[in-house]
């Protein structure tokens, strides 16, 4: 989805409303994702106020969604699991630049008070990144992880969505400039500023929402803006990742030169 996406309900109600055809419209009412668990995918709706569903908490939810305090704990967490059926990724909001395009050595997802860096995903995939071999060492986005499912899926989330006060708030200027699916927005936001941000926060937030489904056994969080990463704890009825034993950083292995499919 991007703001340029055209084909929403009432614009196809109008299109065949012109054309004189019969519309008929379905529901999904169930589909076979995140351990077939159909509460999870309604919490997830509620976590990020999608939309209001029954699904306030996790209670009874035969799935694995826990809070991580560190990105490097998570990126651990992810190595790990992976070595068992490489079926493990991480992934993150599109709210760091692709600064190593042309330089392999530079790191793009950079959150500095954790001391944690890795880069973008390579070109070395291809569209088939989500299960390259050595692909665990690189970050995806949601330009590079859908079509497919993980086992389990590791979600930085940046600071395009935050929590405040118990509400999501969603800035598409977080994003990164090179992202398509924001294109456009300063210019749409000083010619019909509600538009522009309605817009947004529906791209921001099914961004999530599609990552945060990637995984069929399990998802696990880690968000820059620490209010935000607490306002998933409540969830899970007790906290997640905090005063983490250290431990070595396991290490995957580096491909080739980067380009972060857009």
């Amino acid at each position: 989805m991007t703001l340029r996406d055209i084909g929403d309900r009432e614009g196809i109600r109008g299109w065949s409303g012109r054309a004189g055809a019969t519309l008929t419209e379905l529901r999904l009412e169930s589909q076979f994702r995140c351990n077939g668990s159909d509460g999870y995918l309604s919490w997830v709706n509620h976590a990020l106020q999608v939309r209001e569903t029954a699904n306030v908490d996790l209670g009874g939810i035969d799935y694995d969604f826990q809070v991580f305090d560190s990105p490097n704990a998570l990126r651990q967490r992810i190595i790990e699991l992976n070595r068992e059926s490489n079926k493990a990724r991480l992934v993150a909001g599109y709210c760091w630049d692709w600064k190593g395009r042309n330089d392999p050595d530079v790191r793009d997802v950079v959150i500095p008070e954790h001391d944690f860096a890795m880069r973008w995903n390579l070109s070395t995939d291809g569209p088939l990144w989500i299960v390259g071999e050595e692909s665990v060492a690189e970050v995806g986005c949601i330009h590079t992880c859908q079509g497919l499912e993980l086992d389990y899926v590791g979600v930085v989330i940046g600071e395009d969505l935050v929590v405040r006060d118990g509400k999501v708030k969603t800035d598409a200027a977080r994003r990164s400039p090179q992202d398509h699916s924001v294109r456009g927005y300063k210019k749409m936001l000083r010619e019909d500023p509600d538009t522009a941000m309605a817009l947004a926060d529906r791209i921001i937030k099914n961004t999530y929402r599609t990552l945060m489904t990637r995984g069929q056994k399990g998802c696990y969080v880690f968000c820059v803006d620490p209010e935000t990463n607490d306002h998933f704890r409540p969830f899970l009825g007790q906290p997640y990742g905090r005063n983490l034993p250290a431990a070595p950083l396991l290490e995957a292995a580096e491909p080739d030169p980067p380009r972060h499919d857009d």
